[in-house]
């Protein structure tokens, strides 16, 4: 693949770049390119987390967990005020870690996809 579509991600780190071309490294281009869409439709920016996490502070805790699909903990999280506030300030500081984790996981099933596509 000439282009790398992955520098077209908002917010990628290098981290998360290497990741994604050590795992998609035995596909064809065809094949790249729709990994490319079905994980940039998937993927969170730490970013919005970071923005999300901050909603907490206003009242509407727990909206962050629900964007990585962790509906169990938003719920908790709202109800208790994000755990009165301490995991709120916990996951202000490890959004990164969250987003990373998310994205790792939405990878590996976009690139399931992709190999059970037969693209």
């Amino acid at each position: 693949m000439d282009f790398n579509f992955y520098t077209l991600f908002s917010g990628i780190t290098t981290e998360e770049m290497a990741y994604l071309q050590q795992a998609t490294a035995g596909l064809s281009e065809n094949q790249q390119r729709h990994f490319v869409n079905i994980y940039g439709s998937k993927r969170r920016t730490a970013q919005d987390l970071l923005l999300f996490t901050l909603l907490g502070f206003i009242g509407i805790a727990g909206v962050h967990r629900f964007l990585v699909g962790q509906i169990a903990m938003g719920i908790i999280y709202f109800f208790t005020g994000g755990f009165c506030g301490i995991g709120t300030i916990v996951d202000l500081i490890n959004h990164k870690s969250l987003a990373n984790s998310y994205n790792r996981d939405m990878a590996y099933e976009s690139l399931q996809i992709v190999k059970m596509g037969g693209y």
